[in-house]
This record gives structure tokens, sequence and C-alpha cells, in this order.
């Protein structure tokens, strides 16, 4: 049977082509091996250890002093003296301003007279009473007329008090807004006085974390124009969320040491709500999120073994590792995208 000059030309094609297909194979597999372990990839790394973790969020305030009253009289009069400084420390009691009380002397000096008077009419009543000379009733009317003076003269050396303004507690005097001889009334600033030994700090926190923020709990805090951090207290939680803002009312107290930070101070807050003291942290860039979870590559004699684990809180660059790592584990944190696990790994960096 004789065979075409172009049947022959196929029958040789596909002779070569059948003794050629296991080279071929051969050097394909051989380029897909090179491609899944190209020798040592370089890559930095991080020593897992434990760290003290502080879960926080971040909120804003308003230092408050611990107490702030504005100076008032409860009289109207003329100021006849200041006692303070201003700026000055005062005593609880301490006399602040003295209201001229001439009128109310003289009106007392009167009532003493006729309180004397009363007493003396009184007695001769109570006389004429026991030798039934008079009735009972024209006693009670001498008595109560007595009463009356006594109680009137209570009155008027309670508004002689009032002229005398002292200072309700220990504190700072802020400045004054009235001079000897103006007239005052209860409508009159005369200053203010604070206790900023110790301070408040009141904040709000959004709805969702009420359940971890308690009384006895840290925040750390900063006020504008210094870089030094603060530490305060929580010793009061609102009991009611604020319907409008979906917030909780919050206060912290701080002893102010040196008066370093002032009243009316706008804060930058950190509210701790957790603490762990003995936490796994690596740097967040050594995640590797996947549908199936996440995952690591640590370094293990001088191979990457992909290893999954379980996260916890996040911070500003690291991230807690709750399973899946221990103490001493070096985890690689680049070169992640073209690592597979069982690839060789040289170490450039360790942190």
């Amino acid at each position: 049977m004789k065979i075409s000059n172009k049947g022959l030309i196929v029958i040789i094609i596909v002779a070569i082509i059948g003794l050629s297909l296991p080279k071929l194979k051969s050097i394909f597999a051989d380029k897909k091996t090179v491609n899944r372990n190209p020798g040592f990839a370089p890559a930095k790394a991080y020593i897992a250890k434990p760290q003290k973790l502080e879960n926080k969020i971040k909120v804003t305030g308003t230092i408050l002093a611990n107490e702030e009253v504005e100076i008032r009289s409860e009289i109207s009069g003329k100021v006849e003296k200041i006692f303070f400084s201003e700026g000055g420390r005062v005593k609880k009691g301490d006399i602040l301003v003295k209201v001229d009380d001439s009128e109310l002397q003289a009106q007392l000096l009167k009532t003493q007279y006729q309180k004397k008077l009363a007493e003396e009419k009184e007695y001769r009543q109570r006389m004429l009473l026991e030798k039934e000379a008079i009735s009972k009733q024209e006693y009670d009317v001498a008595l109560t007329e007595l009463n009356t003076l006594e109680a009137e003269i209570q009155l008027i050396k309670a508004r002689i008090a009032k002229t005398e303004i002292r200072a309700p507690f220990d504190g700072v005097i802020g400045l004054r807004y009235v001079s000897e001889g103006s007239y005052i009334s209860p409508a009159t600033k005369i200053s203010t006085l604070q206790d900023i030994d110790t301070l408040k700090i009141e904040f709000s926190i959004p709805e969702k974390y009420i359940k971890s923020v308690n009384v006895g709990d840290k925040i750390d805090f900063k006020i504008q124009g210094s870089d030094k951090t603060y530490r305060a207290v929580i010793y009061a939680v609102d009991p009611k969320i604020d319907p409008t803002t979906r917030t909780l009312q919050v206060r912290a107290i701080f002893p102010n040491k040196n008066y370093e930070v002032l009243p009316g101070s706008f804060a930058e807050i950190e509210v701790i709500l957790e603490e762990i003291p003995n936490a796994i942290l690596i740097p967040a860039e050594a995640i590797i999120p996947s549908t199936e979870g996440t995952s690591v590559f640590i370094y293990n004699n001088g191979i990457a073994l992909e290893r999954k684990v379980e996260t916890g809180i996040r911070t500003e660059r690291f991230i807690q590792v709750k399973s899946g790592l221990k103490p001493g584990d070096t985890v690689l944190t680049t070169g992640l995208l073209q690592l597979k696990s069982g690839f060789k790994v040289k170490i450039s960096e360790i942190e």
C-alpha cells in the first residue's frame, strides 16, 4: 500500500511530537518546581512575646473644678471692705467681703430695748396672774409680745451675719468684679471660688461601651499645650443614657498635684476598657486574612510554616493573638504574598 507524500509528512510530525512530549513535561515540571520554591526568600520577622495590653477608646472631655461657686451677696448694700486678693487661696470660713450693716445694727439695738421693756411687762403680768389679779388672756398677750421681739432679734442677727460673705470651702479665689464702696445686690457677681486641689474630668462614651466602663476604672488624658499624660480614676457613671446623643456621661477624679491642670481645659481622653497583663501581641501586618479565618507564617529552622491563629484586640500597630502562637515564636511580617508553607526563608531583620 503506497503512502502519499502528504501522508508521510503527517506521520513524521506526529512521531516527532510523540518523542518530544516527555521532555516537554519534564521541562515544565522543573519550571513549576522552581516557581514554587524560588530559593531563600528574604523577610523581616517579629518575635512574639507577652506584653501588657490595654484596650482603649479615645474620646474628648472637659476639666472641671472639684467644687466651684460664684461669690454673691444674699442681701443688698454697700461694700464696706474686701478681704481677699485675686488669685489667692482662702480657707473655709474666711471672710471675703463685708457689706455695710449700720442700719441693721441700729434695728437690733432698738429691738433689744423693746425686748427689755417686754420682759419687765411679762414679769409684772406673771406676778399678777399668780395672784389672780388678771386673766390668763391678758398674760398671754404680754408673753406673745416678748416672744415676737425675741424672734425679730434673731431675724436681724441673721441679716447681719449675711453682711459677712465667707468662703464655703477651701479654694482659690478668682478675679473680683466689685470695689469697696460699690452697691451690690444678690444679682451682683463678686468673684468665683474654685477647689482645684482635686479636679473632675467629664466625658461621654458611646452606648455600646456601657458594660465595659465601671467605677474604679482608669483613664489617661492630655491637655492642650502639654505632651504629658495624666491618669485619673472613674468615680461616677450617670445611670441614664442621653437619648439625643446615645452616649453615657462619665466623671473621673484627678489629684491635681502642683496645680498643673486648670479647670475648663479641653481633654483628650483614652478610656482603658480592659487590661491584659500577658497578652501575645504581633504586628498587624503579619496577619493573613482569608475566608477560612486568619493565619500567620512562623519561621522554623529556615522554613516558613503557616499557622492558624485566633485574633483579639487591635491597637494602632499591634493585634492580640488569643490562640495559635506561644511566646518566643518568630512571626514573619514581610513578603507574605509570595510565601507558602514549606518555603525556605532568610531573615533580614528581627524586631
